[in-house]
């Protein structure tokens, strides 16, 4: 079974400058690594992002990477005696603590792995300096770690290293440390920008200050507006001023996600002094206690939760790799929301989910655990943190500003949801519960985790709660339905058939049942991927997803696929595998998700049959599934779908199941990536029929290798452990052009082989 078509091989490449607009020195190589504890040890030259300890994609072993690490990297002064400039040293996420040290002085520390951090150094540099980075992988008191149960007290392992940027900053004396261009009025007659601006200043300005604001939609300039502000002392200032002049200006959707480029220019008498570019989008998003409402016009929330983790890196991943995710989501899934589980993604996932029309409900660090006053502190400066990061984002539509399934805490969240509000009053805050109740509740929209049965083992979802908005967070996962409760359902690649067909009858179940409640804003079910966990999984991965470790489709995701118009494309996806050998085969009632109106069944020389889809037992399903029963074919029996839109043959699938025909397929997401050392893309195998239709082959042994690149993952994948798929990443080479090859071996089907291109960044 493979998705109706392959990601893109295009990367998303539009990649804005975003934020303040300064001389910015990238910190990505040149950097050496040791274990701290161990200074015997040799260092190891790396680039980043980087993640501490050699992972496989399954058996994380916490206790391997909880300790201290050491990151050091040199680099010359990029400022000269004299200048009146200064420099900023940012971090965008280490995992999970970080003291970092200058030419042997302490200039901050910081816990929590999921947020940025940064600090002014222009007193501590020299003309050559030694930046020392000590990385406590421990669990730390800090969101989401710090409980009693070490890494079992949270749903996600948290691999420690730097997975995500480091960079200088060159600012002027006085410079844009953030912009807010809040869009109000949206749907009414004053359509405009209000924008707040947060000046930093080392000292009062010795000449008048002028701040510009253009609005751009391209090259064409939109609107102006202007203010001078007054900066008499030093420190952070906010100025505020509004943009009107924009009723012309196009709605931001999931089906036309327009964006603006919003330029702030800080000047003084002798010029521009320094600037602040970002992307703004106008959409109103609204939920009452009717439903959810996006530009007025009620729309159905029909989504999943995302982890970030990636198998062999953790949370390191470069942003193509990041992006394609939202990519996946978006056009593969045919998701309109993502809930971003449970803490901020990096920024590259939300650009593109900005430019993708994909909904977003971003949310703190946190899984059920709250801890002491220290703690609390910090989950308050991560409301803020993540809030003033990514306020500018059209696709954020809620604020997730409580620690997921927590219990209630009517003076933190209180005190968070003002802080919120402060922040950004254009958004609803939330957070998911699971007590049914509204009782000492404290957030905009109630969001239900519901896993419970119905009677008869099927999947039951409960009504909206009275007089609150309300949308559930959670739903499917590995909740064993037919048994009654626990989450005891692994959808493993390796699991029985019956378990594998039934996880996309459950994700239709779900959504097909919260839409059966008008006043229920929708379902983001769990959840898109498998991830790295020690509850409730097998070999440290649980295994909830649609989309396994490797982002490759499951049987589950047969329902996501089939959800799309097909004026966009027609999909035929089968929720099984036609594998004929013995005990292998579709049962009876076998589903196949498909958009057409009309399937046409032809199962080796018997007659076809015509079937029409299951309108009855999913009545609030956009595209329900067809039910067809071909427990009766024999091995070697071909099967054919044709699908019809209206009166118009639309589709026609083949499957084989001639095992002796099977072969293996090697696939990259990319044509080419940057010869940066960072870039990388991912290559995936899977073993299929003579058709391309994914078979479960579990026998025999792939072994990968890679030449002119950095393999990033394993070399050998036994089939009967991984169901017959696997990927790696390939990374390029720090200034290495050409070719990267990539092959794939089976002592069965031989070797196959792809081809990257390493290329200077455009």
């Amino acid at each position: 079974m493979a998705m109706s078509s392959v990601l893109s091989r295009q990367l998303l490449r539009a990649q804005p400058a975003r934020g303040a607009i300064d001389v910015r020195i990238p910190l990505k190589d040149g950097w050496t690594f040791i274990q701290a504890e161990s200074p015997t040890t040799s260092s190891q030259p790396i680039t980043l992002p980087h993640t501490a300890v050699k992972l496989s994609w399954q058996g994380w072993n916490p206790d391997t990477w909880q300790r201290l690490w050491t990151y050091r990297r040199s680099f010359p002064s990029p400022i000269k005696g004299g200048d009146k400039q200064r420099v900023l040293l940012r971090f965008e996420g280490v995992m999970s603590g970080a003291k970092v040290s200058l030419n042997g002085q302490n200039i901050g520390e910081h816990l929590g792995g999921f947020l940025p951090f940064e600090f002014e150094i222009t007193s501590f540099l020299r003309d050559q300096n030694a930046l020392v980075v000590t990385v406590d992988g421990g669990q730390v008191n800090a969101p989401p770690s710090g409980g009693p149960k070490g890494p079992g007290q949270v749903d996600y392992l948290m691999p420690a290293g730097i997975p995500r940027e480091v960079s200088l900053r060159v600012v002027p004396a006085i410079y844009l440390d953030d912009v807010f261009a809040k869009p109000v009025n949206v749907l009414g007659p004053d359509r405009r920008l209000e924008i707040r601006c947060a000046l930093d200043a080392a000292g009062a300005a010795t000449e008048t200050m002028h701040l510009e604001a253009t609005l751009l939609d391209g090259d064409t300039v939109v609107s102006k507006a202007s203010t001078s502000p007054k900066v008499d002392r030093a420190g952070r200032s906010d100025v505020y001023f509004t943009m009107k002049g924009l009723q012309g200006a196009s709605l931001w959707s999931p089906d036309d996600p327009k964006l603006y480029t919003l330029r702030v220019t800080l000047q003084g008498a002798s010029g521009p002094a320094h600037e602040y570019v970002t992307r703004v989008g106008f959409r109103e998003a609204h939920f009452t206690v009717d439903g959810f409402f996006l530009n007025g016009k009620k729309t159905r929330i029909f989504g999943l939760n995302r982890h970030e983790l990636f198998p062999y890196t953790g949370f390191a991943m470069p942003d193509r790799v990041m992006r394609h995710d939202a990519q996946m989501l978006r056009h593969e899934l045919h998701c309109n929301m993502v809930r971003c589980s449970h803490y901020p993604q990096t920024e590259a996932f939300l650009d593109a989910c900005d430019e993708l029309g994909l909904m977003v409900w971003e949310e703190i660090p946190g899984w059920q655990y709250v801890g002491d006053d220290a703690w609390k502190e910090l989950l308050v400066r991560d409301v803020k943190t993540m809030i003033v990061r990514d306020r500018n984002h059209p696709s954020i539509i809620i604020w997730g500003v409580r620690v997921n399934e927590s219990a209630n805490n009517v003076p933190l969240y209180t005190k968070i949801n003002a802080l919120a509000k402060s922040l950004d009053d254009s958004r609803p805050t939330s957070g998911t519960m699971t007590h049914y109740s509204t009782d000492n509740w404290s957030e905009d929209v109630f969001a239900y985790d519901d896993y419970h049965s119905k009677p008869d083992g099927t999947l039951a979802m409960h009504k909206a709660l009275p007089g609150v908005p309300f949308l559930f967070g959670e739903g499917v996962g590995q909740f064993a339905y037919e048994h009654g409760g626990g989450f005891r359902q692994f959808y493993r690649r390796t699991a029985a058939r019956d378990v594998l067909e039934g996880q996309a009858k459950y994700h239709a179940q779900g959504h097909d049942r919260a839409a059966d409640d008008p006043r229920t804003a929708g379902l983001i079910a769990w959840c898109a991927l498998d991830y790295a966990s020690v509850i409730n999984g097998y070999k440290a991965v649980k295994c909830p997803g649609v989309v396994d470790v490797f982002r490759i489709p499951k049987l589950g995701s047969t329902f996501y696929q089939a959800q799309v118009s097909p004026s966009v494309k027609a999909v035929i996806a089968p929720n099984f595998y036609w594998d004929l050998t013995e005990g292998g085969g579709p049962g009876k009632n076998a589903l196949i998700f498909s958009n057409c109106d009309r399937l046409k069944i032809t199962v080796g020389d018997h007659a076809a049959v015509m079937i029409e889809p299951d309108n009855a037992g999913y009545p609030n399903t956009n595209y329900p599934p067809f039910a067809i029963d071909p427990s009766k074919a024999k091995a070697g029996e071909e099967l054919v779908v044709e699908g019809f839109v209206a009166e118009r043959s639309a589709l026609t699938r083949r499957f084989s199941s001639d095992r002796e025909k099977d072969q293996l397929v090697l696939q990259s997401d990319d044509d080419s990536i940057e010869n940066d050392g960072s870039d990388a893309t991912r290559v995936w195998f899977s073993v299929c029929d003579r058709f391309g239709a994914m078979v479960p082959h579990l026998e025999g042994v792939v072994q990968i290798a890679v030449r002119g690149g950095e393999l990033v993952g394993d070399s050998s994948f036994t089939l009967a452990e991984t169901g017959g798929v696997g990927a790696i990443w390939v990374r390029s080479k720090p200034g290495n052009r050409g070719t990267i090859e990539v092959s794939a071996q089976h002592p069965r089907f031989g070797t196959q082989k792809v081809s990257i291109q390493a290329k200077a960044p455009a």
